[in-house]
């Protein structure tokens, strides 16, 4: 077999998994289980050595796997007696952002995290991830509610982007997501915040400004996609892959930066893998996250909220 592309880097991954699948119809043979036992090794084996060495754009392009748990997947796995709440109150409800109340672990909690679509009707009814104002509003309200009631708040970040379309941009999208920054960093509960998959200029941010920021493994976090990116400094966006190099997107890169608290592990070959591990990782991150901060005054959640911000990212002056 050819050296997959660095693109199709999965193809040995993929190879294996027909192959396996081939002899699940040919019965119950000892040779044939000996067969397919020898297989599913040799897959663990080459997950583990393709995912430990991922360029930058790979771990692009695994972030935005169709397959990977969005936040109604998390919720389902962890999240009890979830209850939605919907519309901004203001304009209208946003599909690309999912909000509401529910129990995590004993405890109430306010959800809100961005939601992709799997098929292409659900894709174009949740826009692809990508939040128009009336998201951002929404989400700020359940916020604010939360902050009501003292929920503590989980966020889970995972959009291209927020959408830029001209009707987003006429009804106040740059005003929204500032609003958000401002609002959410002077929150009196705790804000725990979980980039999952792909975490998009402000589109992530109005959702980003926590206690603590945590990022998945093979998740990426930028302010602009490495396309976009290409597309204004080389004007090409063929070269993709060297904006994603150059751009520091990666969770390492960012735990190097400072800009996330801690990097999350995926189980091997990604979370798509196995989305119910991947669930029960995150959600003792969470509850061991929300332990450390329920136990400080609202005076010291916000103080300390500040003093991450403020020494966010590391630089060198040169000249």
């Amino acid at each position: 077999m050819a050296a997959p592309s660095e693109d199709n880097f999965e193809a040995p991954i993929i190879d294996l998994e027909r192959r396996i699948e081939s002899l699940s119809g040919m019965g119950d043979d000892a040779g044939i289980q000996r067969q397919r036992e020898q297989l599913l090794r040799e897959l663990d084996d080459v997950r583990t050595k393709v995912f430990s060495s991922l360029t930058p754009w790979q771990k692009t392009l695994v972030a935005r796997h169709p397959k990977r748990p969005y936040t109604l997947d998390y919720i389902g796995f962890f999240i009890e007696d979830f209850i939605e709440l919907h519309g901004d109150r203001k304009y209208s409800n946003d599909p690309a952002i999912v909000a509401g109340m529910g129990i995590f672990r004993g405890r109430p909690v306010a959800i809100i995290g961005h939601q992709k679509g799997r098929d292409t009707k659900e894709k174009i009814f949740r826009n692809f991830g990508m939040p128009r104002p009336e998201g951002y509003r929404k989400a700020l309200r359940i916020m604010q509610l939360a902050e009501k009631f003292g929920r503590p708040i989980l966020t889970f970040i995972d959009t291209p982007g927020a959408y830029p379309g001209i009707g987003a941009e006429e009804r106040g999208q740059a005003e929204a997501i500032a609003y958000n920054l401002r609002e959410m960093a002077r929150l009196r509960v705790p804000v725990v915040v979980t980039i999952t998959g792909e975490g998009g200029s402000g589109g992530a941010l109005a959702i980003g400004v926590g206690d603590r920021v945590n990022i998945l493994e093979h998740a990426i976090y930028s302010v602009i996609s490495p396309e976009g990116c290409a597309a204004i400094l080389w004007k090409d966006s063929g070269k993709s892959r060297e904006a994603a190099r150059a751009m520091r997107l990666t969770a390492q890169d960012l735990d190097k930066l400072d800009v996330v608290d801690e990097i999350i592990p995926e189980v091997t070959g990604g979370a798509h893998v196995d989305p119910e591990t991947q669930a029960a990782t995150v959600a003792g991150i969470l509850e061991r996250d929300l332990f450390e901060l329920e136990s400080l005054s609202p005076e010291l959640l916000l103080a300390g909220r500040y003093e991450r911000f403020r020494r966010l990212g590391r630089f060198r002056l040169t000249g």
